[in-house]
């Protein structure tokens, strides 16, 4: 970063609490992992004293080549094992805890030897981390490999759900696609609200990447969010962010 923008980021950071999201982890490779590249996170993480940090559950890169793509995983319990030891690993040398977040996906593999989320439990408690739930996520892949979103929200550790993800997806004839360029759909909203009741009221983030419309429809369409929140406060549920962090933080 250049000195203007670095100092355009110290102004934001003075405003605002920062909760750094990556995209270029891969837990799920077998690669091992880039220690310049963790180096250099590290101080970034330092910089912006972010609580956590969070990527994706996927592979993407094969003998220190990168795909930027986040690909799906086997969910076998080796494919397990070495994705939870990564991010063990992580997470000690950033010293934050980490949450991973599970991705949309359109193929699957033969050899999986459980659902995607008995993958994710099986990942998170082997590594004792947290979870970052991307609902959208969640609808995407339950319509692309037909099964019930709502047997994935209840088969997910609730207490490790420390950020949850919406967003809007694009449908086509035979699959759909996570986009980020549309509001959140109404089941959507449905499975988050489900999310919210069975997980606490949890810190969310509504994702637009794609045509952006003005900053009134995207900042109402948060809104939506805020109720869904309220009406979940009303339930008497405690917030669960705070608790899901001491799981993902060291033992």
């Amino acid at each position: 970063m250049g000195a203007a923008r670095c100092k355009f980021f110290d102004q934001i950071l003075e405003q605002y609490q920062v909760v750094q999201h990556g995209v270029s982890m891969y837990f799920g490779s077998t690669d091992r992992l880039n220690r310049e590249h963790l180096k250099r996170l590290k101080a970034l993480v330092k910089r912006t004293k972010t609580p956590f940090l969070s990527d994706h559950l996927c592979w993407g890169s094969v003998d220190g080549s990168y795909s930027h793509d986040l690909l799906p995983m086997p969910y076998t319990f080796a494919a397990a094992k070495l994705t939870a030891q990564r991010i063990r690993e992580a997470r000690d040398t950033l010293e934050v805890p980490i949450c991973v977040e599970n991705v949309s996906s359109y193929a699957e593999y033969h050899v999986s030897e459980m659902t995607e989320w008995e993958f994710l439990r099986e990942v998170v408690e082997r590594a004792d981390c947290g979870i970052l739930l991307d609902v959208n996520n969640i609808y995407v892949s339950s319509k692309n490999h037909n099964f019930d979103p709502f047997d994935y929200m209840n088969g997910v550790p609730h207490e490790r759900v420390g950020q949850i993800h919406i967003a809007g997806h694009s449908k086509y004839e035979k699959y759909i696609l996570d986009t980020h360029d549309h509001p959140v759909l109404d089941p959507v909203w449905k499975l988050y609200a489900y999310a919210l009741k069975v997980c606490g009221p949890t810190n969310t983030l509504l994702e637009w990447d794609a045509h952006i419309p003005s900053f009134d429809e995207v900042h109402d369409e948060a809104l939506k969010a805020n109720r869904f929140i309220a009406q979940a406060l009303k339930g008497g549920r405690r917030p669960l962010s705070q608790r899901a962090k001491r799981e993902a933080a060291h033992a």
